[in-house]
């Protein structure tokens, strides 16, 4: 995700809040539509469609990662279904399903510095956005640490299943270790709650069009009860 993220393409230009209000206005419409509308959903899979070929992202990869939220969504649609409501089953997957690409797109196109300073400009709370930086470096920390357990256990001969459970107690036993000392280093050069992000430029004119564009679109289509 994070090397799409630094690629080139037309979204990839836009701003990180242009793109973000257009994200919550979608999410907003699409969450909103009546359950019998086969056009809004064929619509909502349209600008989706557009969107990941404008962005030069492998539209295979994007649906695999989207298709992650199905499990959930399937849960509650198979008790709409079973309830009689055919209709608002279809409805929560296709919602479910759209969102998800949706978010990932805009993530799959903004670096997360860039991502992360577009939602405190847009008046999130900083202890919000701090938790995420945090929780996002330290993927990254857990990340690198499962990564040299595997190779040091495939030296070994593999992980067998009996150890297995120790193995993950024991990645995440060092990784908060791991995570302890880095607390300690960044106190150590003056950390003071908050983490320095990057501030965002002022807008250039493609990114006001593309904004009113979008909202524009989304907004009539709803309005005619399209979308």
């Amino acid at each position: 995700m994070e090397e799409w993220a630094r690629r080139d393409s037309p979204l990839h230009r836009r701003d990180a809040r242009v793109k973000m209000i257009l994200l919550l206005v979608f999410l907003v419409w699409i969450g909103t539509a009546r359950p019998a509308q086969p056009e809004a959903y064929a619509a909502y899979a349209s600008i989706l469609l557009v969107a990941a070929l404008a962005s030069r992202l492998p539209l295979l990869s994007l649906l695999w990662r989207a298709a992650l939220v199905l499990p959930f969504a399937a849960t509650f649609a198979l008790l709409s279904w079973m309830a009689g409501d055919a209709e608002r089953a279809a409805s929560l997957v296709l919602k479910s399903s759209f969102s998800a690409f949706a978010v990932l797109l805009v993530v799959a196109t903004t670096p997360m510095p860039a991502l992360l300073a577009a939602v405190e400009s847009l008046a999130a709370p900083k202890m919000l956005v701090m938790v995420v930086q945090f929780l996002y470096r330290y993927l990254f920390v857990l990340s690198e640490k499962a990564q040299h357990m595997w190779m040091a256990a495939q030296c070994r001969g593999g992980i067998r299943r009996a150890s297995a459970g120790g193995a993950i107690a024991v990645l995440f036993a060092s990784s908060h270790a791991r995570a302890e000392g880095i607390h300690r280093a960044m106190l150590a050069r003056g950390f003071a709650g908050h983490m320095p992000l990057i501030r965002p430029s002022s807008l250039h004119w493609l990114d006001i069009s593309f904004l009113a564009t979008g909202i524009l679109v989304l907004s009539l289509g709803r309005w005619l009860w399209i979308l």
